[in-house]
Formats: structure tokens, sequence, C-alpha cells
């Protein structure tokens, strides 16, 4: 059976993001996924999106993603999200500061198929970097 958009997401956050199954994400990502985040450069391919994945958790310790709302249709999803962790290893310039940050953002997928095939989120990077004490010029 055919999964869904919002199972697609839902696990997306709850596996890859949340819990690190990178076997996941060569199941529900498409091979030529591409990937842009607020954090970061466009990212092509699953490897070069886990790669960016393991960036933030190196950066954020217990870092989640929660699906606060979903929207859909048959191949398209956005989803207004919060995302929190623990700094704690350089992040826009910042030594750790062992800080619990959180912020908001929204998430716009496109799926192909059976996969989801594009993603670009928008997060609140400045929110970031004022809990930071970050520079507004500091880059992750």
């Amino acid at each position: 059976m055919k999964p869904n958009p919002k199972t697609l997401v839902e696990s997306f956050y709850a596996n890859i993001w949340n819990r690190r199954d990178f076997d996941v994400a060569h199941n529900i990502i498409a091979a030529d996924f591409r990937f842009r985040g607020s954090l970061g450069p466009e990212k092509k391919g699953i490897d070069g999106f886990l790669e960016y994945v393991d960036a933030v958790h190196t950066a954020l310790g217990n870092y989640t993603c929660i699906i606060d709302n979903l929207v859909l249709t048959d191949d398209r999803v956005a989803a207004r999200m919060t995302f929190r962790g623990t700094h704690q290893a350089e992040f826009f310039g910042v030594a750790a500061t062992k800080k619990e940050i959180e912020w908001a953002g929204a998430a716009f997928f496109a799926v192909s198929g059976d996969k989801l095939s594009h993603l670009w989120v928008l997060g609140d990077v400045d929110a970031v970097k004022q809990q930071l004490g970050a520079s507004s010029v500091g880059q992750f």
C-alpha cells in the first residue's frame, strides 16, 4: 500500500530527525531529494541531507522536531514546527552554552510517487541567535 503524504512527513520527523534512524531515510526519501533548510545551504540527495541532520545533532544535543500542525494535499505537505535542543557545540559562531533553545519554523514538502522529493524549511533563525547571544552576522 502506498504511504500517504501525512504518514511520510510524520515518519520523516519521528524516525529520521528525532531517532536518527537513517535506514528509514532510504525508504521514504527520493534518491534525488532536494533540501533547503534555514541553517545552511541546499543539500541534494539522501546522503547530503543526512550530513545536515548529523551537523544539527552535533551542535544541538537532544535535538527534537515537533509537528504542531499539518496541511495536506495529494502531493504537498506544509507543517508548522517547533524545534529544540541543547546547545552542545559551536553553532552560529557561538561556543557551547549548554542552554536549551527552541524556535518555530515551517516546512514545505513535495511528494513524488511514494517518497518525499523536496523540502524547504523556514525557521526563526533570529530567535536562535538571540537565545545564543550570537551576532546577527554569524553563520551555522
